[in-house]
């Protein structure tokens, strides 16, 4: 499984670590550079924060179905009274009903949403920026730290149809799901630098020369869909920056135009008086108590 690089999610690559020689979008190399591990997507995120909130899903057979029914045909979701969280739980029922309601308490819940910032935090983006690189051990300590916080929240573990289990055994059926569009079959993925398709049968000499200090940033679409998004010109820092500064300019200028041409008159520069007055040792007078 490859994630699909877009403008929010990219790799660097250094020449350093890729040998000029290297025969670039063959298949052995693309699965070298992205092995088959799962990497948190939003949805796996969303799940984890719904688990702190409402519990555990329904199995398939109860999903979709309104109290009344699920009572009409005698069914239960037996997974939900074993997988029940530690120390107790407080109903709190899920709005669109996918999941039993059962909330854990609030220690529960901020061991859940700590450790999904932990783990955001060790593959954001802003590893690139800090020049850190995303590894393959990073990202399999990551899904272990995720799998350690369910495992406390829920000693008996959770259900066998529950989404997170299925992402973190990496066992998830996509089909049919927009998640499955950010996947990228290694067969169908397409390297792309500087806006340019990299062909298969090259090598990365052919594209960044022999130097091996260079830098490049590499990204990943699926054959036939054509390039990938363009990074921006401006960071959001850099945009925000941007915008205060032409912010205080139109200020300045609202303030000139506010201004009546005899304005000056005020300055100390356009006294008049003011020769005669230092020759009389009267300026800078001031009346407080020094």
């Amino acid at each position: 499984v490859i994630p699909k690089i877009t403008t929010m999610l990219y790799f660097a690559l250094r020449a350093k670590h890729v040998p000029p020689n290297v025969n670039l979008c063959s298949k052995h190399f693309i699965q070298q550079l992205f092995p088959p591990l799962p990497i948190l997507p939003n949805s796996t995120r969303v799940e984890m924060e719904e688990l702190a909130k409402h519990g555990t899903t329904y199995p398939p057979e109860i999903l979709g179905l309104l109290e009344e029914q699920v009572q009409e045909l005698g069914l239960k979701d037996d997974w939900g009274e074993t997988c029940v969280p530690s120390g107790g739980w407080t109903l709190n029922k899920d709005p669109v009903g996918r999941r039993n309601g059962k909330q854990p308490t609030q220690e529960m819940q901020n061991v859940i949403t700590k450790t999904i910032e932990e783990a955001k935090a060790r593959v954001s983006k802003k590893k690139v920026e800090a020049n850190q690189c995303l590894t393959h051990k990073a990202i399999q300590e990551t899904l272990d730290i995720l799998r350690g916080a369910t495992m406390i929240v829920y000693p008996m573990g959770l259900p066998p149809h529950e989404p997170i289990r299925l992402e973190l055994e990496n066992n998830e059926d996509l089909s049919g799901t927009q998640a499955s569009a950010e996947v990228v079959d290694p067969n169908l993925a397409q390297l792309w630098f500087s806006g340019k398709e990299i062909l298969r049968g090259k090598k990365m000499k052919d594209f960044v020369g022999n130097n091996e200090k260079t830098k490049i940033i590499v990204k990943i679409s699926q054959v036939g869909k054509g390039a990938p998004g363009r990074e921006p010109v401006m960071t959001e820092e850099e945009r925000k920056q941007l915008m205060l500064q032409e912010y205080r300019r139109q200020e300045e200028l609202k303030k000139l135009e506010a201004d009546d041409d005899d304005d000056y008159h005020n300055a100390a520069w356009a006294d008049g008086s003011t020769l005669k007055r230092s020759f009389q040792g009267l300026s800078n007078i001031s009346w407080r108590p020094k």
